[in-house]
């Protein structure tokens, strides 16, 4: 905590998301407590008192008085220790520091990170008025949804695992149920549970649970999310919301998309997991290994991208707003989710502790072997990537809404090729495949025109232009047929 700010470094220093600077000439300023719950609300931050911005955005002592050191000091922890100003004191006694600098008295405040069941942190008796949060143009009040998340990742038990007293057994998609207990046996063959009824087999999961209102079994948020059908779900999730768009060409809009709301599958998150897992991993190479004499399909690239997008789902907010979307473009995953990171980027990215905001669901993807228990799925993705040469993972943590975002690139490091060059190789080979299909023309034909030895190779091309209807077909014939032909609009 106390590396992001040095003595020695600062007249280097400027403000922003982490360190903040006030004056504090005529005594502490109004601002601080702002800035004290935004800095604790979101990564912690560093507060020092009696220096001013220049014009540059660099910083100047402000002319402090060394002889009023004490009556700040004792003013400081008096208000922090007042509970109708700071709801809650996270701070400690070495977390204050004073220093001198060219003979003016500066004080340094280590705001740390407060802990989830320690959020939100307030200001002046007001949980809906007096919550903070900091990004780069400063502090920001929260929005109320915005500070009931906070609320509800206090509690020990996640809001997954609430009863749904008025959903049935029979409400859930029982095509759905039966898929996960067919990869659960095939996984985990004579396990103890392949012997209960679906019923007893969900309340041992973690799908169901007994109502405390009329003692029978019921869906669990988990299960129903899980199993539950998209017009069911969405009467507890309002927001819900499941989206994979594929756009490998980044001239028209997408060449495949699958939405919870299409009614025309279940909805549900595990039948969205494996619909998108199957879309992601069509691109992964697998190399020709054996074991035991059976070739083995499984890399660790497909293992990374399975523990990325399980974490996905696992730590979704699904009161929050914009829902989960996945977005695969050309050398590129996007996984995003709503829901800030409740133990924080840095510990995430560390890993060695585990803090999901929905547990049960965690637990009904590991008994089926998808995701890690220990906190150790996102460091292996960065390896992972790391061994294939491939640039880093990038983690994006937004703020109202809260959002948290993955970025897959599949580029080599310092590649020879830059985003502006490849976006220019695909504009360049749809223009070749309008071009040359003013007149009648096969898949061979148009993979051979543009130098490709097999008609694969050319595949996403053609069917991005046929799906935004810039290329039309004379044939109706199955588009994977080497009769079909084509000719531009």
């Amino acid at each position: 905590m106390k590396d992001i700010f040095d003595i020695s470094k600062f007249d280097s220093y400027k403000e922003d998301n982490r360190r903040e600077v006030k004056k504090a000439n005529g005594g502490l300023p109004v601002s601080l407590w702002d800035t004290y719950s935004a800095f604790a609300n979101c990564y912690g931050g560093v507060i020092i008192l009696g220096v001013a911005e220049n014009k540059d955005g660099s910083w100047h002592t402000t002319g402090l008085k060394v002889a009023d050191k004490s009556k700040l000091i004792k003013q400081f922890w008096d208000i922090i220790n007042n509970r109708k100003k700071v709801n809650i004191n996270i701070l400690k006694d070495n977390d204050v520091e004073t220093y001198e600098v060219q003979g003016d008295l500066i004080i340094v405040i280590y705001v740390p990170m407060a802990k989830r069941e320690e959020k939100p942190v307030y200001i002046n008796d007001d949980l809906f008025g007096g919550t903070y949060r900091r990004n780069h143009e400063g502090d920001y009040k929260c929005t109320r949804l915005q500070v009931k998340t906070m609320l509800r990742d206090q509690a020990e038990e996640t809001t997954d695992m609430t009863v749904l007293d008025d959903a049935l057994i029979s409400d859930l998609n029982q095509d759905s149920v039966r898929g996960y207990r067919n990869s659960h046996k095939s996984l985990k063959p004579g396990h103890p549970f392949e012997r209960l009824d679906d019923g007893q087999y969900l309340r041992a999961i973690g799908a169901a649970g007994v109502s405390r209102e009329d003692k029978k079994l019921h869906p669990t948020a988990a299960g129903m999310l899980m199993f539950g059908n998209e017009y069911d779900i969405i009467k507890y999730f309002p927001e819900y919301f499941l989206d994979y768009r594929e756009n490998p060409n980044p001239v028209i809009r997408w060449t495949d998309r699958i939405q919870s709301s299409s009614g025309e599958w279940s909805g549900n998150v595990f039948d969205f997991y494996f619909r998108v897992y199957n879309k992601l991993i069509q691109d992964v190479k697998v190399p020709f290994k054996m074991e035991n004499g059976r070739r083995v399909d499984d890399t660790p690239v497909h293992r990374a991208l399975r523990e990325a997008l399980a974490n996905c789902i696992i730590n979704a907010d699904f009161y929050g707003k914009y829902g989960i979307i996945i977005k695969k473009e050309n050398k590129k995953i996007t996984i995003a989710n709503p829901g800030y990171i409740r133990l924080g980027k840095e510990q995430m990215r560390r890993g060695g502790l585990s803090d999901p905001r929905n547990k049960l669901l965690m637990k009904m993807f590991n008994m089926i072997d998808i995701g890690e228990h220990a906190g150790s799925g996102v460091p292996n993705i960065y390896n992972t990537w790391e061994d294939e040469g491939w640039e880093e993972p990038v983690i994006i943590e937004e703020f109202d809404p809260d959002r948290t975002t993955l970025i897959l690139s599949f580029e080599k490091k310092n590649s020879d090729m830059d985003d502006t060059e490849i976006l220019a190789d695909d504009i360049a080979k749809s223009n070749a495949i309008l071009e040359y299909c003013k007149t009648e023309r096969t898949r061979k034909e148009i993979a051979e025109h543009l130098g490709y030895k097999t008609v694969k190779s050319a595949k996403k091309y053609i069917d991005a232009l046929v799906e935004n209807g810039l290329l039309g077909m004379t044939v109706p014939d199955k588009p994977s047929s080497p009769l079909q032909k084509y000719y531009s609009k």
